[in-house]
Order: C-alpha cells, then sequence, then structure tokens
C-alpha cells in the first residue's frame, strides 16, 4: 500500500476503505472493459473479507458504467493471486512476458444489471 497514486486520486480511479486506510482498489474505465489496475489490503485487515469487499465494489462499478467485464494482471510469481482470483470468478484469459515480467492476465464477465438491481 505505499505506492502514490496522486494521479489516479485527482482522476477518480482510488476507492478507499476504512479510516484510516485498510483498503485501496485503483480502477480504471476503458471503452469495452474495466481495468483493476490495483488491490491492496492493510496487514491489519488480513482474513476479514476486505478483499471480497473491494472485488464485488469492482463488479458493482462496472457494472454502473455499463462495462462488461473487469481484467487485470498479476505477476505470475504472486502464487496466493492465482489461487484468489479464480474463487471469485476471474478466469486466465493469456500468460505473457511483459519486458522482465511475468504476467498473468484475468478477466471476469460482468453480466448486466437486472431492472430490479437498477
Amino acid at each position: 500500500m505505499d505506492a502514490d497514486h496522486t494521479a489516479d486520486i485527482a482522476a477518480g480511479r482510488v476507492f478507499v476503505t476504512g479510516d484510516p486506510a485498510m483498503g485501496v482498489l485503483v480502477l480504471v474505465p476503458e471503452p469495452d472493459h474495466l481495468v483493476l489496475e490495483s488491490i491492496a489490503v492493510h496487514p491489519d485487515a488480513h482474513r476479514q473479507g476486505m478483499g471480497k469487499r473491494l472485488l464485488a465494489f469492482a463488479d458493482t462499478h462496472a457494472r454502473a458504467l455499463g462495462l462488461p467485464e473487469i481484467r487485470l494482471y498479476t505477476n505470475a510469481l504472486m502464487w496466493e493471486n492465482q489461487e484468489i482470483y479464480p474463487r471469485y470468478g476471474y478466469e486466465v484469459t493469456e500468460r505473457r512476458r511483459d519486458g522482465q515480467y511475468d504476467r498473468v492476465h484475468y478477466r471476469k464477465r460482468i453480466p448486466e444489471a437486472t431492472h430490479d438491481e437498477r
């Protein structure tokens, strides 16, 4: 949670939960999808459902923007992420090297909101 998100904050792409901040989510809308650029949970809030709530918020935000999917990538060495994201509906779309990084790319399709949810 040490990243400098000054530009993201100014652009309205950072969502924080807790006071003091215990979780942060950086979401970047693209024309046909939402990029989950960063998600972080403070160690004091681990194992309390914070990550699950942040991911659920990303789903809600994508749906509110009318975007049909969320995309993200993670470093292939972060094996914990390889276990977490599929539990929340994300599927691997590819694995590739981007420069020096070995990345696993994911997507989650977001169903349209039903009339009752609007």
